[in-house]
């Protein structure tokens, strides 16, 4: 492969690193996965990215090429003013995770660290299930629940904090159950992947293998997994009738680990919110297009968008 220039690009989750040397039209010319260190505590996590950050730039250096800037995505509260990260699942608490980038990469400002579903929500904008609207929403159903938005033609970043749409309260009553976040209800709490495997093991006594299993039973007839799956999606259906009366999207797409189960999420979805709208506009309801990669190329674009900007002086999404 000719020499070029690229950024370095890592998706850190709480399980594995995405990681990926990219160009500046998108093909990616190194790809690879890492483990994520979380058993061992939050400081062996900021040690194992910091580590793969410079192995990549090494990488990239050996091959010929030339970094220009690093783009980091991860998930939690992100104090963009500050440059840190909160994120229960890799045991950090306000740690200082931009400044310890800017410090191993030696690339000053050109380091990108933003939160892994905008990234993702702005990779399918740029090449996948968004490309082409002013107002949609990425939706990633997976261990947990949150949300990029897109409105008027750019991503709503919230200073760090928006897009939580898994921490609003769909669920009610007794039937409430106590989200992480330590409210009661969050629609995270009934309508996520682990949910999904939780709630149908407490009412039936048997342990499943993640969601996946969960949708197995279902297409097989069990009816447990189908009271579970039918409590889901009328939260799921509830969430998207807010959003939609809210922001008007004209597209959702939905990703993350339950898209897989293909139309028997998504038609669901399509018909509760049609019968549910009146006056809005109703969104189109799609798969995400990118899968496990949309964090990776998300945090690509966005750094090579720190490095135009950079060159024109305008701002970045």
């Amino acid at each position: 492969m000719d020499p070029c220039e690229v950024v370095v690009a890592v998706d850190l989750g709480g399980t594995r690193m995405k990681c990926g040397l990219v160009a500046a039209d998108g093909a990616v010319l190194h790809r690879e996965t890492r483990p994520t260190p979380r058993e061992s505590g939050g400081h062996a996590v900021l040690s194992g990215l910091l580590e793969t950050v410079v192995e990549l730039a090494q990488k990239a250096a050996a091959d010929g090429h030339r970094v220009r800037a690093v783009g980091v995505v991860v998930p939690g509260i992100i104090n963009a003013e500050r440059g840190t990260v909160s994120a229960e699942n890799l045991a950090w608490s306000d740690t200082p995770v931009l400044a310890e980038l800017q410090a191993a990469i030696g690339l000053d400002q050109k380091v990108l660290l933003a939160h892994d579903v905008r990234a993702g929500g702005y990779a399918e904008l740029r090449q996948g299930a968004l490309t082409g609207t002013t107002n949609s929403l990425f939706l990633p159903l997976g261990t947990g629940i949150a949300a990029a938005m897109v409105v008027d033609g750019k991503l709503v970043s919230g200073d760090g904090y928006a897009g939580e749409l898994g921490h609003t309260r769909f669920v009610h009553g007794s039937a409430a159950e106590q989200c992480a976040c330590g409210q009661w209800g969050c629609l995270e709490t009934i309508a996520s992947a682990a949910a999904l495997a939780r709630r149908y093991a407490v009412r039936t006594g048997r342990v499943v293998d993640g969601a996946r299993e969960v949708i197995e039973l279902l297409a097989q007839g069990d009816a447990d997994a189908a009271v579970v799956w039918r409590e889901a999606l009328a939260a799921l259906t509830d969430a998207l009738v807010m959003y939609t009366t809210l922001v008007a999207p004209t597209r959702i797409a939905i990703g993350g680990g339950l898209v897989g189960a293909g139309e028997t999420l998504l038609a669901p979805l399509r018909e509760g919110v049609h019968a549910r709208l009146t006056f809005q506009r109703e969104p189109e309801i799609v798969a995400a297009e990118l899968g496990e990669e949309a964090g990776m190329l998300g945090a690509a674009w966005m750094a090579w968008d720190r490095v135009a900007a950079e060159e024109s002086g305008e701002e970045t999404v």
